[in-house]
């Protein structure tokens, strides 16, 4: 995790807008940099480095002898980098995973460097011999990116967009700051006077599509003959859900910096450490994975982590939650966030304390964690409703092609607070589109279980405790509380007493674009604008559910929602 910052074409001198770059400090607590580019005196990187690979070359903009024109900065992790180097015989000058781009840009150009990259990336790459700049951003935007491009030429670019907002420009009106969006790179002419013009945005992967990375490789066992013209096998098709999710997990182990793990006792995050406790056994790590766990005394998802973690033998850890630790954290999380989704922040809130803990208890910075899966597994609650299998799947892809506006948003900016790095395994982009290649029928709730498949594949194998294995989906913001007064109870009552029916019943005047229509949206809404007026449209939408009458997205509050009979004895 680190941050990415970068200036073409400044139209304020550079050391007066340097100081923006520090507002995305915490993304790289180990050093910072600060780079202007020779013969562009207007354009400038600045580059807050977490240390994860390679301790001796890892600092950025990145440039090598071969290449004395190219310069990179990038955020993220690549894991096939040295299957890259070793299948194109690219000679390397440093450890860093990301010299990689530079050699695959040399050869191939820029969309085909994209498509090969097998991780999570966000990258600035400048190339002063052809007068280009690029931009781009992974399939699912687990790393964030921001953009501001004046109508004279100025380019700015951002891990968060709070590194953007004070930025000097000639406009006369504030400059637009858009996220970058996931799976594209766009492509700019650098003019002699440091200014831009973009020339091309294209899509380099879709989730949908097997990733040309593949290719390099082969997975010993992958069952090739799935699509038999009798259907799919489902056998063999348990047995490569299971091999390409443990190869997700694998490569993910590329660290030097100690690995833990989220654990929230649910089926994601428990098949993640478990795999993970496995894996990390095999390749003889020197140090116990530590797992994490945050909620009430007596939440549900605290009691199932801890039986998780004594079965996989892990070195647990439990955050104890109040509601009014949650309460106090909320203005920092939502200046964290950049976003006022009512969902998104009630999860962030317990992610983002449990880093903390994390951060200052702790000496793991590399941490595994279960997103994604929900989105491509269908397991939300609402998926039971689904009038189809096709249309289940067709939501399925829409989730997953937002998940950077909610989930993988919360996931980077409340672990990226404290310095820390996060690993998706659910998001691999060959895990992913293997399962939603698979037919739809296959992928449906069933028997009343949503992730049936997800569940099968993995049942008998004593991964983990089947009751955890077969537990129903608790979102996380209720999970983490007491079953006898949720977290959201708690934050509701605080919310009464902050605002009144008359301010909630004007909310559509104050607020033309997505109109809070509830006390809490309104509440949230407010302390959004405060800290970023007139930058709603960072959130397009909220987040609810689908195919059900709903007017809030807790999964509690959902009549087809039914607590465990084990949970009720709470």
């Amino acid at each position: 995790m680190c941050g990415i910052w970068a200036l073409f074409g400044s139209d304020e001198c550079l050391a007066v807008q340097c100081t923006n770059a520090m507002k995305i400090a915490h993304r790289g607590p180990d050093a910072f940099r600060f780079e202007n580019v020779n013969g562009f005196t207007n354009c400038c990187f600045g580059f807050h480095r977490l240390a994860i690979v390679d301790q001796l070359y890892g600092m950025q903009p990145l440039r090598v002898k071969k290449f004395p024109y190219l310069w990179l900065c990038y955020n993220g992790e690549i894991y096939n980098h040295i299957r890259l180097k070793n299948q194109f015989e690219f000679e390397y000058q440093t450890k860093v995973d990301g010299e990689i781009l530079l050699h695959l840009y040399d050869r191939f150009g820029i969309k085909k460097m994209a498509s090969m990259l097998d991780g999570v990336f966000a990258f600035i790459l400048l190339d002063t011999a052809n007068r280009k700049v690029f931009i781009g951003r992974d399939t699912y935007g687990v790393r964030p990116l921001f953009r501001l491009l004046t109508d004279n030429g100025f380019l700015a670019v951002c891990s968060e967009a709070k590194g953007l907002l004070d930025l000097k420009t000639s406009m006369s009106t504030p400059a637009k700051i858009t996220p970058f969006p996931p799976g594209r790179f766009e492509v700019f002419d650098l003019k002699l006077t440091g200014k831009v013009e973009s020339v091309q945005m294209d899509r380099f992967h879709c989730c949908t599509e097997e990733p040309k990375h593949a290719a390099y490789n082969n997975l010993e066992g992958l069952g090739t003959d799935w699509k038999k013209e009798w259907g799919f096998e489902l056998e063999t098709v348990k047995s490569n859900i299971r091999i390409l999710f443990e190869d997700a997990v694998k490569k993910r182990l590329m660290a030097h910096r100690r690995i833990g793990c989220l654990l929230s006792g649910g089926l994601d995050s428990s098949l993640v450490a478990a795999t993970l406790v496995k894996l990390a056994k095999e390749e003889q790590l020197p140090y116990p994975i530590q797992t994490f766990s945050i909620g009430a005394e007596d939440s549900p998802d605290v009691a199932a982590a801890r039986k998780v973690a004594a079965h996989i033998g892990s070195e647990h850890h439990e955050v104890n939650f109040t509601p009014e630790e949650g309460i106090r954290a909320l203005e920092d999380v939502i200046i964290h966030l950049e976003s006022y989704d009512s969902t998104t922040l009630r999860a962030s809130v317990g992610m983002y304390l449990i880093s903390k803990y994390i951060r200052e208890k702790t000496d793991s910075v590399v941490i595994f964690s279960g997103e994604g899966s929900d989105e491509l597994t269908q397991g939300y609650i609402y998926f039971h409703k689904a009038p189809s299998p096709k249309a289940a799947a067709e939501d399925s892809v829409r989730l997953l092609k937002e998940l950077y506006l909610f989930d993988v948003l919360r996931a980077d900016r409340t672990t990226a607070a404290h310095g820390l790095e996060l690993r998706v395994p659910f998001l691999d982009h060959r895990f992913t589109a293997y399962y939603l290649s698979l037919p739809e029928e296959m992928r449906v709730p069933k028997d009343g279980v949503e992730k049936h498949l997800l569940r099968e594949a993995f049942k008998g194998l004593k991964l983990i405790p089947d009751e955890i294995l077969w537990r129903r989906k608790e979102a996380f913001s209720d999970g983490m509380t007491s079953m006898k007064k949720s977290w959201y109870t708690s934050l509701q009552e605080h919310i009464e007493s902050e605002v009144n029916d008359s301010q909630l019943e004007k909310a559509n005047t104050r607020f033309s674009f997505n109109p809070p229509t509830t006390k809490e949206g309104f509440y949230i809404r407010q302390i959004f604008e405060k800290h970023y007026p007139d930058r709603c449209v960072w959130t397009p939408h909220y987040w609810m559910p689908r195919w059900i009458k709903a007017t809030d997205p807790s999964a509690r509050t959902l009549s087809i929602y039914k607590p465990d009979k084990d949970q009720l004895s709470h």
